[in-house]
C-alpha cells in the first residue's frame, strides 16, 4: 500500500510497504516528485523487478562472497576455477553496487581484458561467469536486471585446433619416459582426456573385447557428465599394449611416475613439454588435449560420420563436434554438384526428346 501526505514543515512524505510489511519512505519538496517515486516503485513491484532499498546497497564483492559459499558444493576443481574468475571480477567491480554495473561497464571490462593479451576464449569464460553471478543475483531478488547479455558478450573467438601428424605422435611417444609412454596412446588412439588417462584403472578396460570405459578422473573424482562414461572401442593390438603397461608396474595403474606410483596429470604434461621440443614441427603450445584432436582427425579421415565421431569423443552433442572439427571433414562440393547434375540431366534429356521433330 502506498500513500503521500504533506507534513507540517510543508515537505511531502511518500510511503509504501513492501511484501514483507516493512515501511519505506522518502521526503520530497514537491508532491509530483513523491508521486513519481511511488509510481516507479509500484511499477517495479508489478513487473517483478523490485529490490529492497537496503538490499540494493550490496556491492559486487559482497555478493560474490555470498555466491561462492553457495557454489562450494560443486567439484573442487570447478570451485577453484570459479575463485580464479571471481578474483578478476572483484578486481574490476568489487566496490561497485550491483545495481550500478551497467552494460557499458561490462563491455569496457572485456575490451580491457583483451587489450591485456588474454585469450578470447578466456575473456568469453570470464564474461559468462559474471553473467552467471549477476543472473543469480536477479533470481535472489538483490538485483533488478542482469547487465550481461549477448550484446555485451565478447564472443568465444575461433581458433582451429592444431592436428599433429602420425609421425609427430609416434615421435612424442618415443621421447616420453617409458613409464609415461602409454599416456600418449590413450590420448591419441582412445581420445581420453588428461585427468581420465591419469586415473584409468585395469578394471576400466575390457582386454578381451577391446573396450576402454573411463569411470573416474584424477585423483578419484567422478566424471563431469554421463556422456564421458561412454565406452571407447580399441583394437586388439592396443589392448595388448595396455596389458603390457599394467604388467610393467604393480598392476594397479597404467601410467606411473619415476617412483612407480600413479602419475598425476601435471607429471604427464611436464614430460610432454620436454618431449615436444624435440619433435620437429610441434608448436610450443602443444598439450595433451591436442592428442584428442589427432584422434578426431583420424576418425574423420577414415570416413566416419559426425554421430560416430561424437560418440567416440564422448561429446554431449553433435554440434560440439562440428563446431570444433567441422573443418576437418572433406569438402562435399563436388558430390553436391554431381547430385544436382543427375537431376538436371534427366530433365534435359526429357526436354530434348520432346523437341525432336517427328518422323
Amino acid at each position: 500500500m502506498a500513500s503521500i501526505a504533506k507534513r507540517s514543515d510543508k515537505v511531502w512524505r511518500a510511503r509504501y510497504h513492501d511484501d514483507a510489511g516493512k515501511q519505506h519512505s522518502r521526503d520530497f519538496a514537491r508532491k509530483v516528485d513523491g508521486q513519481r517515486w511511488l509510481d516507479e516503485v509500484t511499477a517495479s513491484v508489478v513487473t517483478g523487478s523490485y529490490v529492497d532499498p537496503q538490499t540494493a546497497k550490496t556491492t559486487v564483492e559482497q555478493w560474490c562472497t555470498a555466491w561462492l559459499l553457495g557454489y562450494g558444493t560443486r567439484r573442487r576443481s570447478t570451485v577453484t576455477q570459479a575463485r580464479v574468475h571471481i578474483k578478476l571480477i572483484v578486481k574490476a567491480f568489487g566496490p561497485m553496487k550491483l545495481s550500478s554495473v551497467r552494460p557499458s561497464h561490462v563491455k569496457s571490462w572485456t575490451a580491457q581484458l583483451k587489450a591485456e593479451g588474454r585469450a578470447p576464449s578466456y575473456v568469453y569464460a570470464l564474461h559468462r561467469r559474471l553473467s552467471q553471478i549477476m543472473s543469480d543475483a536477479v533470481h535472489d531478488g538483490v538485483l533488478a536486471r542482469n547487465p550481461c547479455s549477448r550484446r555485451t558478450s565478447p564472443g568465444a573467438g575461433s581458433q582451429r585446433a592444431y592436428v599433429a601428424t602420425t609421425e609427430q605422435v609416434w615421435g612424442l611417444f618415443d621421447l616420453m619416459p617409458d613409464e609415461l609412454r602409454i599416456s600418449v596412446l590413450l590420448g591419441a588412439f582412445a581420445g581420453l582426456r588428461l585427468a581420465e588417462a591419469a586415473a584409468l584403472r585395469p578394471d576400466d578396460v575390457d582386454f578381451m573385447r577391446g573396450v576402454v570405459s573411463p569411470a573416474i578422473q584424477w585423483p578419484a573424482e567422478p566424471l563431469k557428465t554421463e556422456t564421458s562414461r561412454t565406452p571407447v572401442p580399441i583394437p586388439q593390438d592396443f589392448a595388448l599394449m595396455l596389458s603390457a603397461a599394467i604388467a610393467a608396474g604393480d598392476g594397479t595403474t597404467f601410467i606411473r611416475n619415476e617412483w612407480g606410483q600413479p602419475a598425476a596429470p601435471w607429471v604427464i604434461e611436464r614430460a610432454m613439454r620436454s618431449a615436444r621440443a624435440k619433435v620437429e614441427g610441434l608448436p610450443a603450445g602443444f598439450r595433451y588435449q591436442d592428442l584428442r584432436h589427432y584422434f578426431a582427425s583420424l576418425l574423420i579421415s577414415s570416413g566416419l560420420d559426425v554421430k560416430v565421431v561424437q560418440a567416440r569423443l564422448r561429446h554431449a552433442s553433435a554440434s560440439t563436434t562440428l563446431n570444433v572439427y567441422g573443418h576437418l571433414w572433406p569438402d562435399k562440393d563436388e558430390s553436391a554438384r554431381a547430385a544436382i547434375a543427375v537431376v538436371l540431366a534427366a530433365r534435359t534429356d526429357s526436354v530434348e526428346a520432346k523437341m525432336r521433330p517427328r518422323a
